[in-house]
C-alpha cells in the first residue's frame, strides 16, 4: 500500500471528481466520472449494480483514477474490492451524496433514488501514486 502525504490528502479531500479507468472485456479502456472519498488509506466509490464498470471490476479488479484541477492532478492505481452488502453500499452512497451535495440540499430527497437501486461499493487500495500539485 502506498502512503499518501498530507499535501496529497488535502488535495484529495477537496471536492473534485475522479475519472475511473477500468478494462473492458475486449481490452479497451472504459472511463467514468465518479464521486469518491478517502476513508483512511482507501478510496471509496459507489455504483449501481449492472453497469459496465461493475462488470469490468468483477472481471479485473485493477483500476486507475485521476483527480485533476487544471494542470494539478493526483493519479492513484491499485486493486479494488466490491461490497454488495446493501447496508454498506447504501451508507457509502449517502456519504458520497453528502460530500458532493450543496449546502442546504435535502439529503433524504437527493438519495431517494439510490435507495431504490441495488448499489455496489468500490474500495480501492492505493498501490501507486503520481502527484503533480
Amino acid at each position: 500500500m502506498a502512503q499518501l502525504d498530507e499535501k496529497t490528502r488535502t488535495f484529495l479531500n477537496e471536492k473534485r471528481f475522479a475519472v475511473l479507468a477500468t478494462l473492458n472485456a475486449d481490452g479497451t479502456i472504459q472511463q467514468t466520472v465518479m464521486w469518491y472519498l478517502l476513508d483512511g488509506d482507501e478510496v471509496v466509490m459507489n455504483t449501481a449494480a449492472g453497469r459496465v464498470k461493475d462488470g469490468n471490476l468483477r472481471r479485473n479488479p485493477n483500476v486507475s483514477i485521476c483527480i485533476e484541477d487544471g494542470y494539478r492532478f493526483v493519479t492513484l492505481s491499485g486493486p479494488v474490492r466490491l461490497s454488495e452488502d446493501q447496508a454498506t453500499a447504501q451508507a457509502d452512497i449517502r456519504r458520497l451524496a453528502e460530500r458532493y451535495g450543496d449546502e442546504g440540499d435535502d439529503i433524504e430527497e437527493d438519495t431517494k433514488h439510490f435507495r431504490e437501486q441495488q448499489r455496489v461499493s468500490i474500495r480501492m487500495t492505493v498501490e501507486r501514486v503520481i502527484v503533480r500539485t
